[in-house]
Formats: C-alpha cells, sequence, structure tokens
C-alpha cells in the first residue's frame, strides 16, 4: 500500500467503530520521506511523501477503510533526560547539545537527547543532573536561529538570564 500523505491525527479524527492498525516508528523514522514497514497487524507500508517532509507524529492517520484506520505509533527508545533548574540551565545545555548537531526533544520542562553514552558522561561532568529513561521522542525541539548571525539564540537568552 503507497501513502503519500497524512490525512489528520487519531486525537481529532473520527474513529467510531474502527479498528487501529499501527504503524511502529523509531523517533528518527518520522522524517523519512521515503520508508518500507509493516503494520502491527502485518500490511505493507511503502511511505512516499515527495512534496514535504512529513513529520510523523504520534497519532497521525494515515489511512482509511470502511473497518481500518492506520495511524502512527512513535516507539520509546532510551533517552538522556534533563530537567533544567533555571532558564540559563536550559539555555545552557541546549546551546551544548546543539553544538554536536544531536537532536533536541522538549516534553513538560523536560529536555530529551537519544542515549549516547559520551554525552552522558560530558553532562554529568559539566554538572547537570540527567536520567536514562525509556521515552517517546515525539516533540523535537525547533529553532529559527541563524548559525551566522550576530546574535545567537543562546547569547539572547544569556541576556536575559543575566539577572537571574
Amino acid at each position: 500500500m503507497l501513502i503519500q500523505h497524512k490525512i489528520g491525527n487519531i486525537n481529532t479524527y473520527p474513529i467510531p467503530h474502527k479498528s487501529i492498525d499501527w504503524l511502529a516508528l523509531e523517533w528518527f523514522e518520522t522524517n523519512k520521506r521515503i520508508l518500507r514497514k509493516r503494520t502491527v497487524s502485518g500490511r505493507d507500508i511503502s511511505l512516499k511523501f515527495m512534496q514535504e517532509n512529513p513529520a510523523l507524529t504520534q497519532g497521525d492517520v494515515l489511512f482509511e477503510d470502511e473497518t481500518t484506520i492506520i495511524a502512527v505509533e512513535v516507539l520509546a527508545c532510551s533517552c538522556i533526560v534533563i530537567s533544567p533548574k533555571n532558564m540559563f540551565e536550559m539555555a545552557s545545555v541546549c546551546y551544548e547539545i546543539g553544538n554536536k548537531h544531536l537532536p533536541l526533544f522538549f516534553e513538560n520542562e523536560e529536555v530529551l537527547v537519544p542515549f549516547e553514552m559520551p554525552l552522558s558522561r560530558l553532562l554529568t561532568a559539566q554538572g547537570y543532573h540527567i536520567k536514562q529513561e525509556d521515552r517517546k521522542l515525539i516533540q523535537p525541539l525547533r529553532t529559527t536561529v541563524s548559525p551566522h548571525g550576530n546574535e545567537t539564540l543562546f547569547t539572547k537568552i544569556m541576556k536575559l538570564t543575566a539577572n537571574d
């Protein structure tokens, strides 16, 4: 089955009397334009998002017929979880991780990043309180910062929090 666009999200999509066939995706597969996978019930799926980045997330509806809806299930993975004490620490840890070009996720006032032992050791050595937990990475932290501008997001936050 070929799917070229998503048609909604299960949280706002009417699904009375239909079964949900989940398409399990790893966090890093949610932005793939072309992907072949199999749903939980065994249906072969080909994703081809040629017009734009799909940015799939938990519960996105990809297909519907009379009896079934195919929806995205983002799988949990091992993560580094950081609970910053204040905005200064939030800026610092995001800058540190972003400087390594690693993906950042944000959930309930916590910063999440896929687990890597070298990063875990670095953050611990720098004095951040971190935990390792299995979580779903579904809310990427997006910025609109130009890397070559005079003032970065980090410097803006540093100025705002200098009086804290």
